[in-house]
C-alpha cells in the first residue's frame, strides 16, 4: 500500500506484535512474566555503588547485567546503561515480532523511546573526572551519553532503522507517551510498525539521594522486597527501580500481511496536565480523570468494559489515595468491580520505563487471561478500598486493560489495549 493511499484510507488499526524487556525480575519478558505471577520481588540491596551512607540503601536493580550479549563491545562502550537497556529490549521485541529489517522496509520502521532522566550515571561519573582530573580528562562521548534521546538514536542505528524517530520526555509518563505517540504515527500512515517504549538507569548516588531528600523513596532497609507495597495502609514511599520496556506497535493491514501473530490491538490513548504541583498529583487527581474519559471515548468504551486495570501505583501516600480517588470518579461504581494491580510492588518504579513496561503487562494480562497480583499488600488503608488483587495472581477473562502513568510535572498518559477480533 502507498503512503497516499494509507493516508486517504483514514486511520489505521494498530495491534502490538512484538515485546520485548530488561527488568529487575530478570533480562527478558518471559522472566520479567514469571516473576510477576509468581509474586516475585526483584528489589534488593543495592550493588551498583557503595549506598551505605545512603538513607535508602535498596532498590530494583537488573541483575548481573551483560550488555555485550546484545551488541557489539564496542557500541557498548559509547553507550550509558539506559542506552544499554533500550537496545537490548528493542532487540528482543523486533525478534519477538518477527519483523527483519530490510532496504525495503527500514525507512517505514520507527523508533520512539524515551527516558526520563537519561544518562545520570555517565553525568557523575563525568562530573567525577572533572573535578579530580581536570576537564581535559573528561570523555568525548560525555554529552552523547547523558542526552536522553540516546535511547532512540541507539536504537535506530544498531538497528539500522530509519524511520520516524523521537524521544518523549514526560518523567514517569516518558514510556506511556512514546507508545501512545507512537500509535498516532502508525494511524496517520507515517510508519508501517514502530519500536515503542521507555528505559532508565537511575540507581546512582546522586538520583538515590536526591529522591531521599525529597522524602519520596522507602526506607525500608530491613526488609527491601516488602518495600514496595502500592495501596496498602504501611506504605512509606516508592522503590527505585531501572530497565527497559519496549512494544513492537504494526499497522493491522501490514501484521496480517505478513501473518504475524498479535497480542493486542492498541486502541486508545490519552493524555493530560494536571497544571498544580511540580512532584504531587492534584486533590482527587482530577488530570487523570481526564485523561481516563478521553481515552475511553478514544476507543470508543464505556468503563464497565475495561476489565483489568495497571495502577500508576508508586506506593507513596499521595498517588495511591488520589489515584484510588480517580478511579471512583472516572469509573463510577464500577471501580469497585475494576480488578487492578500495581507490577510496581515486584519491579520498583522504573520512572521512564515503567509505563512502557505495566502497557506490556496489559498485552500479556490479555493474552494470557491472567492479572498479577499487587504483593506487599496486608493492611487496608480506609482510603484505598478498592479491588488491587492482593498478593496472588488471579485468572480471570481480560479482553481490554487499561494501564495510566503520571509523571512529576503533572503529566498523566492513559493507554488502553484490547483482545484483537477480526473486522466482521
Amino acid at each position: 500500500m502507498s503512503e497516499a493511499s494509507q493516508k486517504d484510507s483514514g486511520p489505521r488499526r494498530v495491534v502490538v506484535t512484538g515485546l520485548g524487556a530488561v527488568t529487575p525480575l530478570g533480562h527478558n519478558v518471559e522472566a520479567l512474566w514469571k516473576g510477576c505471577l509468581s509474586g516475585c520481588s526483584g528489589i534488593a540491596p543495592i550493588t551498583l555503588f557503595d549506598a551505605s551512607q545512603h538513607t535508602t540503601r535498596f532498590a530494583g536493580e537488573v541483575k548481573e547485567w551483560d550488555a555485550t550479549l546484545y551488541m557489539d563491545k564496542k557500541d557498548v562502550r559509547r553507550m550509558d546503561r539506559f542506552v544499554q537497556f533500550a537496545v537490548a529490549a528493542s532487540r528482543m521485541g523486533l525478534e519477538d515480532s518477527g519483523i527483519v529489517v530490510t532496504d525495503e522496509n527500514r525507512d517505514r520502521i520507527g523508533v520512539y523511546i524515551g527516558s526520563g532522566i537519561g544518562g545520570l550515571g555517565t553525568l557523575e561519573e563525568q562530573h567525577s573526572v572533572l573535578l579530580e582530573r581536570g576537564p581535559t580528562r573528561v570523555s568525548p562521548i560525555t554529552i552523547p551519553g547523558i542526552i536522553c534521546d540516546m535511547g532512540a538514536g541507539m536504537v535506530s542505528i544498531v538497528l539500522g532503522i530509519r524511520g520516524p524517530n523521537s524521544c518523549v520526555t514526560t518523567a514517569c509518563a516518558t514510556g506511556a507517551n512514546n507508545i501512545g505517540d507512537a500509535y498516532h504515527v502508525i494511524r496517520r500512515g507515517d510508519a508501517d510498525a514502530m519500536i515503542a517504549g521507555g528505559a532508565e538507569a537511575c540507581v546512582t548516588p546522586l538520583s538515590i539521594a536526591g529522591f531521599n531528600s525529597a522524602r519520596t523513596l522507602s526506607t525500608r532497609n530491613d526488609a527491601p522486597e516488602q518495600a514496595s507495597r502500592p495501596f496498602d495502609a504501611d506504605r512509606d514511599g516508592f522503590v527505585m527501580g531501572e530497565g527497559s520496556g519496549v512494544v513492537v506497535l504494526e499497522a493491522l493491514d501490514h501484521a496480517l500481511a505478513r501473518n504475524a501473530k498479535i497480542y493486542a490491538e492498541v486502541v486508545g490513548y490519552a493524555m493530560t496536565g494536571d497544571a498544580y504541583h511540580i512532584t504531587a498529583p492534584a486533590p482527587g487527581h482530577e488530570g487523570l480523570v481526564r485523561a481516563i474519559g478521553l481515552a475511553l471515548k478514544s476507543a470508543g468504551l464505556q468503563p464497565e468494559d475495561v476489565d483489568y486495570y495497571n495502577a500508576h501505583g508508586t506506593s507513596t501516600d499521595l498517588n495511591d489515595k488520589n489515584e484510588t480517588a480517580a478511579l471512583k470518579t472516572a469509573f463510577g461504581e464500577w471501580a469497585h468491580k475494576l480488578q487492578i494491580s500495581s507490577t510496581k510492588s515486584m519491579t520498583g518504579h522504573m520512572l521512564g520505563a515503567a509505563g512502557a513496561v505495566e502497557l506490556l503487562v496489559c498485552a500479556l494480562a490479555i493474552q494470557n487471561n491472567v492479572i498479577p497480583p499487587t504483593i506487599n499488600y496486608h493492611r487496608q488503608d480506609p482510603d484505598c478500598d478498592l479491588d488491587y488483587v492482593p498478593n496472588v495472581a488471579r485468572k480471570a477473562k481480560v479482553d481490554v486493560a487499561m494501564s495510566n502513568s503520571s509523571g512529576f510535572g503533572g503529566h498523566n498518559a492513559v493507554g488502553i489495549f484490547k483482545r484483537y477480533e477480526p473486522a466482521a
